[in-house]
């Protein structure tokens, strides 16, 4: 088998209500989709992660500049040495976008060994240590004109008739804004629902040891990127001081990017995303340093249903942290509830959560299939 062709699906939709986040304010939803065609008539998809304000179409340049040459006439199979010549090919860039960019071409490339193989991914990277996930449910942006926390009580509710037993907070607004929201929402939801937070880089270590303090009463899950993906010393001095869990690692790419992290015992969750940290290939040996060092790793999710079903693949062939019979503590998956308008369509809704949880998917490869006539509908031109 030999690879023919890799053809870049930049994909973006304004949102009908813009939230606050990272920053600023996400006014689209964006996706760069990475198409994989083979010689013998198998196709494999890909996603590198766009979080909504940073242009896809950056990405999309290091697929149709760099890679494609490298990897047209190649044999999909050989994935491992194919990973490792991107991105010494890329390396001068630094991560960040080339990562994405390599990360999709990644999850293409064993889409189609599975096709190939007819198997389904996490059957190729070790076997399921688990059939399905308990997901949590991401949201509660903040959008202009609406009351808060009126309108995140009543979208907590929406999520716990859903099934959900988890979900993440949107926070990084201010100290006394968070605090107030974070606990209305607690006493609005009682105590035995998961609340983690979210802040987005918003805080130094300083303001984000008050609000860690100061919210200890509300027994808080974990507090994801309290501070910005460079302060690792900052992150040491967060951890360990409440009981709630410290986690980032979504700017955070491949495995010399976390080997830092992972030796300094910065953090007490790794969250690195399969469509932005190096895809399966180098997700596994993050997982598997993580393992070395008794790390819990809870993936991050925020793209389509590609990224939605690439991350069920990974996070099925995840052992717990620890490997134990009584006290184990299972990945849980991120899924996403915010607006989306090609999210769920772009698979067919094929990835449906039923009693509370989501099953991973056993047909080949990733499991879904693409409609394209999606694709076509929120394609934009990339390059003349």
């Amino acid at each position: 088998m030999k690879i023919t062709d890799i053809i870049t699906h930049v994909l973006s939709a304004p949102l009908d209500e813009p939230f606050a986040s990272w920053g600023g304010k996400t006014t689209k939803r964006s996706t760069l989709l990475i198409e994989v065609v083979t010689d013998e008539g198998i196709t494999g998809w890909g996603e590198s992660v766009c979080h909504g304000p940073q242009p896809a179409q950056i990405a999309a340049s290091f697929v149709e500049f760099a890679f494609k040459t490298l990897l047209v006439g190649r044999d999909p199979f050989d994935v491992e040495v194919i990973w490792e010549e991107m991105y010494n090919l890329t390396r001068p860039f630094g991560g960040g976008a080339a990562v994405n960019a390599i990360s999709g071409v990644d999850i293409a490339l064993w889409d189609v060994i599975g096709r190939a193989l007819k198997q389904p991914i996490h059957k190729l990277i070790g076997g399921a240590f688990r059939t399905e996930l308990v997901p949590y449910a991401t949201g509660f942006y903040r959008v202009d004109g609406k009351s808060y926390p009126e309108e995140a009580i009543a979208e907590a509710k929406r999520h716990l008739a859903k099934g959900f037993k988890a979900f993440k907070l949107k926070t990084g607004f201010g100290v006394k804004a968070d605090l107030e929201y974070i606990y209305a929402i607690r006493e609005a939801v009682g105590p035995d629902v998961r609340i983690a937070m979210d802040a987005n880089c918003a805080y130094d270590a300083a303001t984000a040891r008050r609000i860690l303090l100061e919210s200890q009463d509300a027994k808080i899950h974990f507090f994801e990127e309290p501070l910005i993906a460079e302060d690792i010393e900052g992150y040491k001095m967060l951890r360990n001081l409440t009981s709630t869990y410290i986690a980032s690692g979504e700017n955070t790419f491949g495995k010399i990017g976390y080997r830092h992290w992972i030796a300094g015992g910065a953090l007490d969750i790794l969250q690195p995303d399969l469509c932005s940290a190096g895809g399966f290939t180098e997700c596994k040996k993050i997982a598997a340093m993580a393992q070395a060092y008794n790390t819990m790793l809870i993936p991050h999710v925020w793209g389509t249903g590609i990224g939605m079903a690439a991350a069920l693949q990974f996070i099925a062939s995840i052992p717990a942290a620890p490997l134990s019979f009584n006290s184990a503590e299972e990945p849980m998956l991120e899924y996403d509830q915010s607006a989306h308008p090609f999210r769920d369509n772009l698979i067919n809704h094929a990835i449906v959560m039923s009693n509370g949880k989501l099953r991973v998917p056993t047909e080949p490869g990733l499991g879904v299939n693409v409609n394209r006539d999606v694709i076509e509908q929120y394609k934009q031109r990339v390059f003349v």
